[in-house]
């Protein structure tokens, strides 16, 4: 039986594929959205707080101290590498930060005015390789760094990685069965290349694995 102490956060879930890092947070302004939206109507939001577990050894990292008024999202696993994602409300910029296990040292990657994005609704990091995306409420799927790219998705279409210059998405219907499509987007301009019947599985090493009864496609 091992003690961890997690400072008043009580939930951790896995954040690399093998198992080694696991994260928490708390949310003391619920999610970046909402504390984005408390923010407009000139509330008092309080930052939440990170925290990296490290698997056997029960290490446990802050790695980046905030202050009120700035937000972290959820982190992401990329590479071997931890990156962050955090929004400063009053200096009106999206930050990507990268921690370093070996050194324990936190770099900024890029910096974006808050404006890059609509808001944070759904913001967060994904890869590989590394991006900021969001979708929107309105079906509208945006790529918003490194590169720009906007299109409005199919009903029930949501995002399931990028491989090269194909973004995959999966989708989902009920005519009147349950049955789910993988759609490969163009990731220059979001055209639909092919449509294969069945699910889409991201694997540990970037692999994607399409679940489908039929054989072809991208």
């Amino acid at each position: 039986m091992k003690k961890i102490t997690t400072q008043g956060i009580c939930c951790i879930e896995p954040l690399s594929e093998r198992g080694d890092w696991y994260w928490g947070m708390d949310y003391t302004g619920g999610d970046m959205y909402e504390a984005m939206e408390l923010y407009q109507q000139d509330s008092v939001i309080k930052h939440n707080r990170l925290l990296l577990v490290h698997y056997p050894d029960g290490k446990t990292v802050q790695p980046v101290h905030l202050t009120d008024g700035q937000f972290l999202g959820r982190p992401l696993y990329c590479r071997g590498q931890i990156f962050l994602l955090l929004a400063d409300f009053p200096a009106g910029k999206i930050q990507i930060l990268r921690y370093d296990h070996l050194t324990g040292q936190t770099t900024s990657v890029a910096v974006l005015p808050l404006s890059a994005a609509v808001d944070c609704y759904n913001l967060c990091l994904s890869g590989p390789p590394l991006m900021l995306i969001r979708q929107g409420s309105d079906q509208k799927f945006e790529m918003i760094w490194p590169d720009r790219l906007a299109f409005y998705m199919e009903h029930r279409e949501s995002f399931a990685g990028r491989s090269g210059d194909h973004l995959y998405f999966s989708v989902w219907h009920e005519d009147p069965e349950y049955r789910e499509e993988v759609l490969v987007r163009s990731v220059d301009t979001g055209e639909i290349l092919d449509r294969m019947a069945g699910s889409v599985r991201k694997m540990p090493d970037g692999q994607f694995w399409i679940l489908t009864p039929e054989e072809g496609g991208v």
